[in-house]
């Protein structure tokens, strides 16, 4: 079989339609219909079905699309020990990331890149309303992504996952707030309050569930907002209370405190997704083993 065909093949397993492969390939619905057409007279059987208005694999085809993405890994690999050997990364690597792990880690990666010759990282920046950092992978080298842990899509979808690190994340009061005198935060301190909220299905909102089900009372939520430095300035104006991310909130630069919440695990997981063959990528490892070293030193900064 040829090997660009099944790369398409996997193009339409993690697309999922024929338009999105043509865009991405940058080829032609027709063409790319007919090549996978020629793939399935060589598999001897269906790869693709109707399902609606589109198509979707078959057993068959799902089976031969893991095929591809294990050559794509293999091809990949091969491709690193020869570069591994010439001790010469080079090229371009893309990155995309939500906007606090941006903040946290991009200018730190941004100088140890620099230092690279001939390697040069592209980075860009989402939208955090995003369901899936995961659905990005076929654009992007490297997603960051934040959540509570490891998700079952990604595990679904073969990606590579390195965790870079954990954020702890904790109450903002405004100054002066009555509870500010707390070193720590329990559950049954916050009952009363009136929360400014994050969208439903943010991981900050999944502590506010936490802390539910931990008293029986359901939180107040005045506000629902997706962007930090707005929930900061509400609540340093006395609006309400907030979680917010340890290493990103300016506390006691604008008028709130934080404080550190007990009897709940409220953390954040950053985490780099890949796809397996471009983790393979000599390029690819090196800027991951510097999102690690500055994770790393991120969070030793902040636990001084």
């Amino acid at each position: 079989m040829d090997v660009n065909r099944l790369e398409l093949l996997r193009e339409l397993s993690d697309r999922g339609s024929i338009t999105a492969v043509a865009r991405a390939t940058n080829r032609t619905v027709s063409a790319v219909s007919q090549q996978l057409k020629v793939l399935e007279r060589e598999a001897g059987t269906p790869l693709t079905e109707k399902n609606g208005r589109g198509i979707s694999l078959t057993g068959a085809g799902r089976m031969l699309a893991e095929t591809a993405r294990d050559v794509a890994v293999a091809l990949e690999r091969a491709d690193a020990l020869w570069n591994d050997f010439k001790r010469a990364p080079r090229g371009e690597v893309t990155l995309t990331t939500f906007p606090t792990g941006g903040q946290m880690l991009l200018p730190g990666l941004l100088d140890a890149v620099a230092e690279i010759p001939g390697l040069r990282l592209i980075a860009t920046d989402q939208d955090p309303l995003l369901p899936d950092f995961a659905d990005l992978t076929p654009d992007f080298d490297i997603v960051l992504a934040d959540s509570s842990g490891a998700l079952p899509s990604w595990r679904a979808r073969g990606l590579a996952v390195v965790k870079l690190m954990e954020e702890p994340l904790d109450v903002a009061l405004p100054e002066g707030h009555r509870l500010a005198a707390k070193k720590s935060l329990s559950a049954r301190d916050l009952v009363d309050v009136t929360w400014i909220g994050v969208p439903l299905g943010f991981p900050y909102d999944r502590i506010l569930r936490q802390l539910e089900a931990s008293t029986g009372i359901a939180a107040t939520i005045g506000q629902r907002f997706q962007d930090n430095g707005i929930v900061e300035v509400l609540v340093a104006s006395g609006h309400g209370v907030a979680i917010l991310p340890r290493y990103t909130t300016r506390d006691n630069r604008n008028g709130l405190v934080t404080r550190p919440l007990s009897g709940v695990r409220a953390v954040r997981q950053i985490s780099a997704l890949m796809r397996p063959d471009r983790a393979e990528r000599p390029s690819v490892r090196l800027v991951v083993e510097a999102l690690r070293t500055e994770a790393n030193r991120v969070t030793a900064q902040h636990s001084a």
